[in-house]
Parts: structure tokens; sequence; C-alpha cells
């Protein structure tokens, strides 16, 4: 799918050139040969990358005046960068030579064999610079005391919401979208719509459809938990305390009366399918939200989508779990090292900053972009859904704490593992639940708690 280009008009090359050019801070080098960067990235396709068009600015403006060139040389995803990393890192036999910039997560650094080969931008950005960027955004990219990881763009968790089905749910039943603000309302709810769609076919009993759709259970539990002032953690194991019961009962309820969605994948598969119209995903994953919708019976809708902040816990903070990865920079020579300083200094400029992250669909990383350009650009935007999502963005900056997942060695195999139990786990408990409802006007109780038993036992094993 290619992705929105060039969704705010009136920046062009020279205006961008003129406003960012502060962050060269070196002044003009004449140089009979550019100093080349590299950099590796995951904005876009080869072709068509809102990140690339940035590069073609800067290398046509800033760089052109302070003799630097960057050069893109893989766009990929996450995962291959991760794997090509490391095994450059490594001195693997047949991986390419490391670039001078790379995007990626924590997880890819402390992977790496010795991770002191990468730039501390503490060395590079004045306290005053740092200063600009929002803080969350630059603990999430410090590993063991280092800035190693700059923010350049940031996503987190949104809830989309396929409004047209939601209305007609609603006229039924007074459901309202504000029930969907807290994670109480919306498992109420989810349970509501859940036996609504099943009542629409009284002669097809337990057909009834999922409300809502989690891309990662997970984080769930592990900002809840942390939103309502315990540790999910206990070292490098979830600590299953009192406050994980407390939430588990109103998402398990959901989930074993059919209102929560269950299976594999994204969220934006069931909701372009019709088999939910509610899911809480990350932002970014916008540009794969359709405001099609086709159903079982191969009947084409076209619906309203909007995007609303995270639901919160009655009791809780505002915490939201922050997403997306940062450019880590190689040690080289001083002039490349200072090459791509400068280029990361121009791409975190206010209004440059503003220009790539709207044409990718991310948020911006320095405070003044969101206070300054970002309601401006808004005004700019064609398609209603993005429209909605920087207007959730704003919302979600001003109100919310960024939850930072700890730096852990084990994190990725426990968020594997847990995703796969809990999944599987409650399917079994929604067939339990289905074979015996009516017999035990405590079933949905006592199967919620077993289950938590029984799940918390895989977890530990």
């Amino acid at each position: 799918m290619r992705r929105k280009r060039r969704l705010v008009s009136g920046l062009a090359s020279f205006l961008l050139f003129m406003a960012c050019a502060v962050c060269g801070g070196c002044g003009s080098r004449e140089q009979e040969q550019p100093t080349t960067v590299t950099i590796w990235h995951v904005y876009g396709a080869q072709t068509d990358s809102p990140l690339n068009d940035m590069i073609d600015t800067f290398n046509a403006t800033v760089g052109k005046e302070e003799g630097i060139q960057v050069q893109v040389t893989m766009v990929s995803n996450n995962n291959n960068i991760h794997k090509d990393i490391l095994a450059a890192a490594a001195g693997d036999p047949g991986a390419p030579e490391l670039p001078d910039i790379f995007v990626a997560y924590p997880k890819t650094v402390l992977a790496m064999p010795d991770e002191s080969i990468l730039v501390d931008y503490g060395d590079y950005f004045s306290e005053e610079e740092l200063s600009a960027f929002v803080p969350a955004f630059l603990e999430d990219g410090t590993v063991n005391g280092r800035l190693v990881s700059l923010p350049v763009a940031k996503s987190t968790e949104l809830l989309f919401v396929n409004k047209t089905a939601f209305d007609r749910f609603a006229k039924d039943t007074g459901a309202k979208l504000s029930d969907l603000k807290t994670w109480e309302g919306l498992y109420e709810t989810a349970c509501r719509y859940a036996q609504w769609t099943d009542d629409q076919t009284p002669d097809v009993p337990g057909d009834g459809k999922a409300f809502f759709v989690h891309d990662f259970h997970f984080n769930y539990f592990q900002v809840g938990v942390e939103s309502l002032g315990e540790a999910f953690f206990d070292g490098e194991e979830p600590a299953f305390g009192p406050v994980f019961e407390q939430i588990w009962n109103p998402y398990a309820k959901a989930a074993l009366s059919g209102g929560l969605w269950l299976q594999g994948g994204y969220a934006t598969e069931p909701l372009r399918t019709g088999e939910s119209i509610v899911s809480v995903a990350s932002s970014a994953s916008v540009l794969y939200f359709s405001n099609e919708v086709i159903h079982s019976d191969n009947t084409t809708e076209y619906v309203e989508l909007i995007a609303m902040p995270c639901p919160v816990f009655e009791n809780g903070s505002r915490t939201v779990m922050q997403r997306g990865a940062g450019m880590c920079t190689v040690k080289s020579t001083p002039e490349r090292e200072e090459a791509a300083i400068t280029f990361l200094k121009w791409l975190t400029e206010p209004r440059c900053n503003t220009e790539f992250v709207v044409q990718a669909g991310y948020m911006p990383v320095v405070q003044e972009a969101f206070d300054r350009y970002l309601p401006d650009s808004i005004e700019s935007l064609t398609e209603q859904k993005y429209v909605e999502l920087y207007k959730a963005y704003l919302e979600t900056q001003a109100e919310y704490e960024f939850y930072s997942a700890p730096q852990l060695e084990t994190y990725l195999e426990t968020e594997t593992a847990f995703e796969e139990h809990v999944r599987r786990q409650l399917i079994s408990g929604r067939n339990a639940y289905q074979e015996a409802e009516g017999e035990d006007p405590m079933l949905l109780d006592r199967l919620a708690e077993e289950n938590l038993k029984q799940f918390t036992e895989m977890m530990r094993r």
C-alpha cells in the first residue's frame, strides 16, 4: 500500500530550507567532495517514502550548503533491519556493512555485541537542544545511561471506531461513544454488543459478533497495571499481583461472552471485514485502516472511521504505550559523525519534523511541533481519517503520560508467550461458556477466575 504523500501543503523545498537551515550549526563548508552518510530506515518503500523525500530536500538545501549527502541504502521493516544490524555488528559472513545511521528499537541496541560502537547523542546535542524533545521519547532511547536512539517520529496506541456501525448499535441500545473512554465502559459495551448482534438473528443462536479487538493484549495489561500504581514486572517476569486480577475480570468476561476478538493477526483485519467495530491499535496502523468494509456476504459498505485517545481505568492515571523506533548513529570519523548529526538536527527541527511525521502518519518528537505547527498542519489535511488521527494525537500528548516498556533481555520472549497463552486460554474459556450458558448464573464469574488461574500457571512454567 502506498503511503500517503505530501499531506501538508505549502511547505516547498525552498521554505524548508529557510526554516530548517538553522539546524546546520556550523555554517557553510566548501568541499570538493561532499561527506556521504548512509542510512537504513523503515519509513515507506524504496521508491515511495516520506523520509526519502525529506532526505532529497536536505541534500538539495542544507546538505548542499554544508557539503553533506545522505544516501539511503536500505528501506525495510523493523524485523529485517534488526536482523541485519545484528549480523553486521557481529561481522557475520556475507553481512552488509553497518550504515552510518539506522532505525532501531532499544531491543536491537541491547542485543548488539558491543553497543559502545554507537554515538551518545548527549555528546552532540546541548542540554538546551535536548530539552526541546518530549522527555518520555528521549527516555525510551536511553540505554544503560547513554542516549543512543534519537527519536525522530513516534507513534502510540489509539482507539479506532467504525462510527457507522456503532451508530446503528447505539440507536437500538443507547450506547454512547463516551462509554469507550474507560476500559470498564468499553468492556461492558462489548458484552452488550455481542448480545445485540446475537439477537439480530434469533433463529441462529450463538452467532453474536465481537465488538472490540486489541492489537496487543500484553500492552493492555502492562500499561493498565502500571496506570493503577502496581509494577507489572517482578524482575524479568510478570508479577501477576492484585491489580492484574482486577483488570483481568472485565477483560475476561467480555472475551468469554463473545465481545472480544481473540484470533491472531492485526486489528485492521476484523474491522475491514466487520467482524468487530472498535479496536485499540498502533496509531501508525491508520495507514492500513480502510473506510470500506467488506462483509461476509461480499457486500461492501463505506463507513466513517474515527480515532480517539486510548481508554483508561476509572481510578487510574492517563497512561498510554509509546511506540516507534529511533535513529542510531555508528561511530566513524569526526566528519561523518558531524554530518549525521547535522542531518538529524535538521530532521528534528520543529517545522521539518512536523512535515516529515504528517507525511508518515506519526507524531512529532519536539514539543514546539505539537504546540505550534501540528495544529496548522491538521487544517491542511484532506482525508478525514488523518484529521481524526492528528486530533487524537494532540489530545493524547496534552493529557497522557507516555509509558516506556522496560529494557529487559526477556521482554520479547515474555510478550510472545503472553499473547499466545492468553488468546488460547480465553478461546477455550469462550467455548466452555457457550456449552454451559444458562446452567449457572455465576458461570461467567467462575470461568473468568478459573481462566486467570490457568493462564498464570502457563506463564510460570
